[in-house]
């Protein structure tokens, strides 16, 4: 049984810390890594992507659906930071909330 402090279940603060540092470094699922490797790919050089990409992730256990789904919240949240860029929108105050 995980650990839970202050309702925070520790493993998955460890796994955040992991993710943010280097995700190529945390222990993650084959599924997992696939799926990470496919959106950093897609975000920082989208012209490289191609079928073969979408096979890796299929091959990872991903349906079409979940193929679509990665992509298109990849490619989402790039837009939208391009179109907060672009109107010199600044990040919201982490200490808010």
């Amino acid at each position: 049984m995980l650990a839970v402090k202050g309702g925070v279940d520790e493993a998955a603060e460890r796994l955040t810390a992991a993710l943010a540092e280097d995700y190529t470094r945390a222990e993650l699922s084959d599924a997992d890594r696939a799926m990470l490797d496919y959106a950093v790919k897609l975000t920082r050089h989208p012209g490289e992507v191609s079928a073969a990409d979408a096979g890796c992730l299929r091959a990872a256990g991903f349906a079409d659906r979940a193929i679509h789904d990665v992509c298109a919240i990849t490619a989402y949240y790039a837009f939208v930071n391009r179109i907060a860029d672009g109107l010199g929108v600044g990040l919201e105050d982490s200490d808010e909330g």
